[in-house]
């Protein structure tokens, strides 16, 4: 199980890191907007590359940072039930959900979207759109971010049973153990 949360706490620094890094993007997404705005009000200048790579970005932080929102424990989830079940039946739904839905549907998507991916990369596929942007770096963000994704819930499997074997404390409680966060980003920082 040790050789387990290591994985786990590998996973979970990459995910931290692209996350983190990923960021930036929506900043760079918003000038590109307003840049693009500007451009086409006061100068009448349009080019539908500026409007696509606005999709680009917004789809590199969707898809990129699904695993960094998993790691975060920052997705959408309906607690009416689940709440009022005790903290072990919690991580058993968690496990469950993970093992069931989770990680099938994000492995099955990621499968079924690399064809796609090579299609755009062996045809070097253009978009239909007049000065248009090549199309396989978007088609690569589906598979690779379904990639990060099952890798998340990956780790977050692992952490739930060490949980349950009482070997590391409550993975989603955030605010009781300061101490182990401080010494797991440490050693995050090594990897």
């Amino acid at each position: 199980m040790h050789t387990l949360l290591k994985i786990s706490r590998a996973i979970d620094a990459l995910n931290r890191r692209i996350g983190q890094a990923l960021i930036w993007l929506v900043l760079i997404m918003v000038l590109v907007s307003a840049t693009n705005a500007v451009l086409r009000y006061l100068f009448n200048l349009s080019s539908n590359a500026w409007l696509e790579l606005q999709w680009y970005l917004f789809s590199a932080v969707f898809l990129l940072c699904a695993g960094y929102t998993l790691l975060n424990d920052e997705h959408i989830r309906i607690d009416v039930v689940s709440s009022l079940l005790s903290r072990r039946a919690q991580v058993w739904i968690d496990i469950f959900g993970t093992v069931f839905f989770l990680l099938p549907l994000s492995i099955f998507i990621m499968w079924l979207s690399w064809p796609a991916f090579m299609n755009a990369w062996i045809s070097q596929e253009i978009s239909s759109n007049a000065g248009g942007l090549i199309r396989w770096p978007v088609r690569l963000l589906v598979p690779l971010g379904f990639c990060l994704l099952s890798l998340q819930g990956l780790s977050e499997l692992i952490k739930r049973v060490a949980f349950l074997r009482g070997l590391i404390p409550d993975p989603a409680d955030k605010q009781a153990h300061p101490v182990v966060r401080h010494r797991i980003a440490r050693e995050d920082a090594a990897l």
